[in-house]
């Protein structure tokens, strides 16, 4: 089945809209807060799409996630207890929350660093971090550059590659997509 052959296509035709860094801006924003889907998945066929753009594209990504993080923030800090601790709880994120809890007390404000560079769900740690009360400042250096560290890689990955890493995605995608299922599912039965 060429399902993600198909869904590939048609975003790379959607990344060359005029309303696109609107959405990748709104999508980075919502991720860095709640949203599940990384920014990467829109991000990597944008800078495919307008090449000349990439840097544009992981700046507007960066600014759009660090906000988000501030505002990730700011519900950890004001309003854990009563909204967002039973919403951990209800959709059964709690282990992992007391995971993030337990890294940010041995590794302080390098786990935001970690969490913002690296595919682990950044939204933990900003509100984790919030209701911590870790000082804003570094909180806030630590997320912009480790998201402009991520964003900007995988821009100038997808850029340097151009046309033949364009190619090879075509070939590879409904394997590589695949496989992810795979990942997801084996990864779900193996945290429960």
């Amino acid at each position: 089945m060429k399902i993600f052959s198909a869904l590939y296509e048609w975003t790379l035709k959607w990344a060359e809209h005029r309303l696109a860094p609107k959405i990748l801006a709104i999508l980075t924003f919502a991720e860095s807060v709640f949203f599940p889907i990384p920014p990467d998945v829109l991000l990597a066929p944008m800078v495919l799409a307008q090449r000349e753009k990439a840097w544009q594209f992981a700046t507007l990504t960066t600014v759009a996630s660090v906000i988000g993080g501030a505002v990730g923030y700011g519900l950890g800090y004001l309003m854990f207890e009563p909204w967002i601790q039973p919403l951990i709880t209800e959709f059964g994120y709690q282990a992992r929350f007391d995971k993030a809890m337990l890294w940010f007390s041995e590794w302080g404000v390098w786990v935001v660093f970690i969490a913002g560079f690296s595919p682990i769900p950044y939204k933990l740690f900003t509100v984790s971090a919030g209701f911590l009360q870790m000082a804003f400042l570094p909180f806030m250096i630590a997320s912009a550059i480790g998201r402009g560290l991520r964003f900007f890689l995988v821009a100038g990955i997808i850029r340097w590659g151009g046309a033949p890493m364009e190619r090879k995605i075509k070939q590879w995608v409904d394997v590589l997509g695949w496989l992810l299922v795979v990942a997801i599912i084996i990864a779900y039965f193996a945290t429960r």
